[in-house]
């Protein structure tokens, strides 16, 4: 396929940013019963990512707002962050945060909609965040509404044309119940500009309520190489995750060559009531000058970080403690949204 009528590019992560969306838990949301706990990642979060660029923090309202403050407790950090007030049913900025493209009239943001991960969930706040910022005019790019489901943690893109997704997620009948792969290919190359759609059958994690989203999976580091979950063979992910890892090494870009890949081995298992729960070490966040890791206080960190470190060598590797986060089924770049240079009004 050509991607020649398409009027957009998807950025990559690794874009220069202005800022990071995250939408702050409150006691109306799942968090309630360990909000506190939550709550002190997210100040982790805020410290790390004020330090490198503007945080863009979602309340509930004002009282929601002198809250967080309060939480953060720096003046020098909250001076990096900029407030706005919209009603939210979750945290998960990046399924429901807007999708940056570039275009020739340059950025756009894109608003597709957000139905709860297929509608296990309620979520019609959630879908109108990005309605009710641009109404602030925080937003220095215009926002296209776009009328199907897609969430931000389901794709992945090399910023060379190809894009890596799942099956189990975008051919979803919860979704977009009337879309085929076929018809996927074109929307993903119209709104994306991917002439190069790269399909995994495989790959799955224990716990996990997205249907397979890519960032729990496989992440692009950069053009060339692909970061990945891997596991011990007593585990029960095994045979899900060897048959990915082999799909993966078919993969070409398109150039035609295939991409270097690195194994993330899953943190030992972390169990809820019983219930496994799907940490994974490729739900990090790329920022200007940084990469944030989720770590689980495994022995595993530490070799995971090194790993991550050899591969990101002209940014500082750092471990944010997600173990509050992964209790609600998700981990640190679910909780997250980055906004390109020149998204947001200075």
């Amino acid at each position: 396929m050509s991607n020649i009528n398409s009027k957009y590019t998807l950025l990559p992560e690794w874009a220069a940013q202005s800022a990071v969306m995250l939408t702050w838990p409150h006691k109306n949301t799942d968090w309630a019963s360990n909000l506190t706990d939550v709550e002190l990642v997210y100040k982790e979060l805020v410290k790390e990512i004020s330090s490198r660029e503007k945080v863009l923090i979602v309340c509930q309202d004002i009282s929601h707002q002198q809250h967080i403050k309060s939480v953060i407790n720096s003046d020098e950090i909250i001076s990096q962050c900029q407030f706005s007030i919209a009603r939210s049913d979750d945290s998960w900025a990046r399924d429901h945060g807007p999708i940056t493209v570039n275009s020739a009239n340059g950025l756009r943001l894109l608003n597709f909609q957000f139905n709860g991960w297929g509608n296990k969930y309620k979520s019609s706040f959630d879908n109108a965040i990005n309605q009710t910022l641009a109404t602030t005019s925080i937003f220095s790019s215009e926002l296209v509404d776009v009328p199907f489901v897609l969430e931000g943690g389901s794709i992945e893109t090399d910023g060379n044309g190809s894009l890596l997704t799942t099956e189990n997620c975008l051919l979803s009948a919860s979704r977009n119940p009337d879309f085929s792969i076929e018809t996927w290919n074109k929307k993903l190359q119209q709104y994306f500009g991917t002439e190069n759609i790269l399909w995994l059958k495989h790959g799955h994690l224990a716990g996990d309520d997205t249907d397979s989203h890519i960032d729990t999976l496989a992440r692009f580091c950069n053009q060339t190489t692909i970061a990945y979950c891997s596991c011990k063979p007593d585990d029960e992910h095994y045979p899900a995750l060897k048959a990915m890892e082999a799909e993966l090494r078919e993969m070409k870009n398109t150039k035609g060559d295939a991409y270097h890949l690195i194994d993330l081995p899953l943190p030992d298992a972390i169990y809820d009531d019983g219930n496994r729960l799907p940490a994974t070490y490729a739900n990090f966040l790329i920022i200007n000058k940084a990469v944030l890791v989720p770590v689980y206080n495994d022995p595993q960190d530490e070799l995971i970080l090194e790993k991550l470190s050899a591969i990101f060598t002209d940014r500082e590797v750092i471990g944010i403690n997600c173990l509050p986060i992964i209790k609600q089924y998700g981990s640190l770049h679910c909780l997250t949204m980055q906004l390109p240079a020149g998204a947001l009004v200075e």
